[in-house]
């Protein structure tokens, strides 16, 4: 299916929206990263769209001590996916994820 044809001010709204997500999921990376939230607090705000678009590595990743190795070892632990967004985790998923960072 081919993408729809978009008009240069539709085209321009949504790469700035987009941006503005990226912007706000890169705000959110660096509370994680100072301690301002905690990762139980990220995984109940499932409803918002930044929140729910954002993938679990990349949540993993942005806390203090974890880097790629230990992001993907709890990952496989927890039978998550490494492509998975924080809005496809199971309730046992998100469970696990909160009991092995301890935050």
């Amino acid at each position: 299916m081919p993408l729809p044809k978009l008009t240069e001010e539709q085209r321009q709204d949504a790469l700035k929206k987009a941006a503005e997500a990226r912007q706000k999921r890169a705000e959110l990376r660096k509370q994680l990263k100072n301690g301002d939230v905690n990762v139980k607090d990220i995984i109940s705000k499932t409803d918002d769209p930044i929140v729910s678009r954002m993938k679990v590595s990349s949540l993993l990743e942005s806390l203090p001590g974890i880097g790629k190795a230990r992001a993907q070892k709890i990952m496989q632990e927890a039978g998550i996916s490494p492509t998975r967004r924080v809005q496809g985790l199971g309730s046992k998923q998100k469970e696990i994820l909160i009991t092995s960072v301890g935050k």
